[in-house]
This record gives structure tokens, sequence and C-alpha cells, in this order.
């Protein structure tokens, strides 16, 4: 279905309209605003995008001051996503100052809807290298004691309050805390402060939990790494060094970053070299991408997008810092379950197989068809056939094992790792999760363990009593 004849306001309009399931958008507005329009240039684009958010925030702010709450949150989430829209098309270096400013209302109008959800959606600074990173931690409920917790990481465009209506709401509702973030590239850590991406993800997730595991609603037991987007490389590198992931997802997986630019002629090996430099084709195929004869969306991907996220000034230095973001050296050392999507229709998902391949923790790999409605980029039209399927693995990965699952992966005695209770008045023995410390890696063989098609962990392969009434080994 076509929203825009303009191929760029379509693939951002389908990126706004699919939220509206969550309450980031509306049809009739995106329509409306869609129409005025048209096929009109990017200053269009942004100013009939900027009025309906400030539409949007004139309502909220009437609704919030006459006290209809509920009417007021609604309107400043669809607000702030509209002013996300309507800077889409602004990107690039240095940073156009209307971009700036509807990215201040973006988070200014979330950060109040969020204060009156029940519970509120609280506005985090996350330490890191001497600064912090924003991100926003989302409980699931206002009952005390702590859950396990999904750690989101996110991709090349995509920013924390985006990634909320894709992926907070259908967490919650299951149950899941959920620490949403942005790394150096991403969101104001970009716009306002001009870090740029860097491939070590492992650095910057390293901070996360760090923080994480200062919050007492945090189960540090069953703390979650989600990516999507390019984060579905960015979380499986870090979750190769760090062993305090429970389970991980990636929507969709994917290989060495170097294989997103193989068809270019020039061997990743001279790429790599500091000084190299760039042969005559970079820079014909850089003069035609700006010119008007390319493909404007594979323009503003690579030239305005890439360029400005990576903080390089050519397309050659662009693909130099691309081949940089590997996997394939470090991918065995994953030892968590892992869930990875392939998108039929998404070319990030190309190199799922190769991830899968490489892995040698329990895995499981999940594909989502054009047939089924499900293709396209993180499955856009199908975001709750998506959340069915990783929400079942999830709550069956967490849940089958107990405790144990992760003493095997942290490598912990089964002593610390829980606390087994006295037998209780009805015969069954309750387990306790213990507090845990800085975790410990074992160098000791991990014990095989078979993952099921359904991804669930086996709990005869783990030492585990079957489930009372039980004959399932799953159970």
């Amino acid at each position: 279905m076509e929203l825009s004849k303009n191929p760029v306001w379509n693939a951002f309009a389908w990126r706004v309209l699919p939220h509206a399931l969550q309450g980031g958008s509306d049809f009739g507005e995106c329509l409306a605003t869609l129409d005025r329009i048209g096929d009109g240039s990017a200053d269009d684009w942004h100013r009939e995008w900027l009025a309906t958010a400030d539409r949007l925030a004139s309502i909220a702010l009437e609704c919030d001051t006459r006290g209809h709450f509920i009417s007021a949150r609604e309107a400043y989430f669809r607000a702030s996503n509209y002013y996300h829209a309507s800077y889409l098309p602004l990107f690039g270096a240095p940073a156009d100052i209307r971009l700036v400013r509807a990215s201040l209302s973006e988070a200014s109008t979330f950060q109040r809807a969020g204060a009156l959800c029940q519970p509120a959606i609280e506005a985090v600074e996350i330490p890191y290298d001497g600064i912090t990173l924003p991100g926003y931690f989302v409980r699931a409920s206002s009952d005390p004691g702590s859950r396990p917790t999904i750690i989101y990481v996110n991709g090349y465009d995509s920013n924390i309050q985006e990634m909320y209506f894709a992926h907070a709401p259908a967490a919650t509702k299951r149950g899941y805390n959920c620490l949403l973030f942005d790394g150096p590239g991403q969101g104001r850590n970009l716009i306002c402060d001009g870090l740029v991406l860097r491939p070590d993800w492992e650095h910057v997730v390293k901070a996360v939990i760090d923080f994480a595991l200062t919050k007492p609603e945090v189960d540090p037991w069953r703390i979650v790494l989600a990516g999507w987007g390019l984060g579905g490389f960015l979380a499986p590198r870090a979750a190769a060094f760090e062993r305090r992931i429970a389970a991980l997802i990636a929507d969709p997986g994917q290989w060495d970053q170097s294989d997103t630019v193989k068809s270019i002629p020039v061997s990743k090996e001279y790429l790599l070299q500091r000084d190299s430099v760039p042969p005559p084709q970079f820079e014909q195929f850089e003069q035609w991408l700006r010119s008007p004869a390319a493909d404007p969306m594979i323009r503003w991907r690579m030239l305005q997008r890439g360029l400005w996220v990576h903080g390089v000034s050519s397309l050659f230095e662009l693909v130099k810092q691309i081949v940089r973001f590997e996997i394939s050296p470090v991918a065995e050392n994953i030892s968590c379950p892992t869930l990875l999507t392939s998108v039929e229709g998404d070319a990030l998902s190309r190199g799922a197989q190769k991830l899968y391949d490489a892995l040698r923790c329990p895995k499981l790999l999940l594909r989502f068809t054009e047939a089924e409605g499900s293709g396209g980029h993180c499955e856009p039209l199908a975001r709750s056939l998506y959340q069915q399927r990783v929400f079942d693995w999830l709550d069956e990965t967490l849940k089958s094992g107990g405790c144990l699952p992760l003493q095997v992966h942290l490598g912990r005695e089964a002593t610390a790792s829980a606390k087994i209770q006295k037998m209780t008045a009805s015969g069954i023995r309750q387990a306790t999760p213990a507090q845990a410390g800085p975790a410990s890696i074992s160098t000791a063989p991990r014990p095989p363990i078979r993952f099921d098609e359904e991804g669930v962990f086996r709990r005869s392969d783990l030492g585990l009593p079957l489930r009372l009434g039980s004959r399932d080994p799953r159970s």
C-alpha cells in the first residue's frame, strides 16, 4: 500500500503509522499530514509534520491543564512521535537547527506523557565515559519486588522515544521492565553532543548493565538484551563479552557489516589500512549519489544518515568505518540463550543464518515472511505477531529452569545461585534467588544443554526434577 508517491516520504510514513497500535500515532492525523505534503520538498515535510505535532501538543497541554490526564497523555505521545517524523529528512552534519528543536520537543512531550503513565516512565541518565546517556526506565508494575528486565538497543536512526512504541507496551503487559537507552551515534548523543557510532558496543552495554543493577526493580538474574535494526548487530556483539545477560534477542540477526558493502570492488584488508586512499570508483559513485539521478532513499541512508552517524565526510571513509563492525571473531563466545530473526524483504537479515551457524549457545532462528504480512525491516506491519513469537520464547526460556540456566551460564556455584528453603507444608521445596554479586566467568566447559524447536530449556539437562505432575522434560 502506497501512502505517498514520493518513495522517501512513503518509507518515512510507514515508520510513523504502525505506532498507532501502541498510541504513537493516529491514522487520520497521519493521512491528513501526508495529503498536505503531497510530493513536496524536505522543507514541506518538516513544516507539515511540525504543524501536526504542535497542534497535538497544544491539545495535550489543554487537557493536562484541565485535569484530563488520560487524554493529555495520549496526545503528548502522538505529538512526540510526530516531532520525530518531522526531522527525519533533515539528517546530516552539521545538525540543522530545526532538527535540534524538533528533537527537544519530541523528548519533552514524551517525558510529560511518561509522567502521566501508571507507573510513571522514569527518564534516566546513565553514566558513561564521563558523560551520561539518555534513557527511560519503564516499570511493568508499581508492585514492590524485582522483575525480569529487557535492555533495548537501538539502530542507525531510531531513538528511545520511537523505541518505546515498538517495544515497551508489549513487554510491560507481559511483566517485563524495560530499560531503553540511546548510545553513541543515536538520538540526543548524536544530535546534541556529536557522539558517533562505535563498533565495540560491549563498552556501551557494560555501562548500561552496571546502571541497571543499581535499580532495585531489576532482577539481576533475568536481564535480557534485545536489539532491533542495527541493534541486531550491536546487541550480539556486546553479548559476546557480557556474562550478566540471561537471554539475547536480535531483530534481525546480522553478521559482519562488511557483508553489507561487499559489492564494492575493494578488499576488506585494503579498507582496514589506516592510510588507504579511495579508488576512482568511490568518487564517481559519491558524485552520482549526490545527483538527482540517484535513488533518493539510498542517498539519505548513505550520505545524510551514514556520514553523520559515523562522523565522516566521504563515502570512502564511511565504508572504512563500516568494515570495522565485526562479530565473526567473537560470535562463539555468546553463551546465553539467543533468538535471532530473519525477515523477508529486510536486507539486514542476510547475515542471520551466518550468525546462527556460528553460535555455540542455545539458539533459535525465527523467520518472518511477506506471505504472513510480517516482511520488511523489523516487521513494521506485524508487530503483534513478532511480539507473540518472541515473548512466548522469552517467557519459556526464563521460566523453564529458574535460576539454574543462569548458574550454568554465569559459572556460579549452586550454593551462590539459590538459597534452598526448607520443605514447605505442602512438601514442595521453593528456591529463592540469592543477591547477585559481581559476575564471575567460569573457564570450565559448559555442560551440554539441549534447546528444542520452541527455544525451551530441558530441565533434565540442568539436573532439575520435573515439575509436579508433569512428564514433559521441558516442564
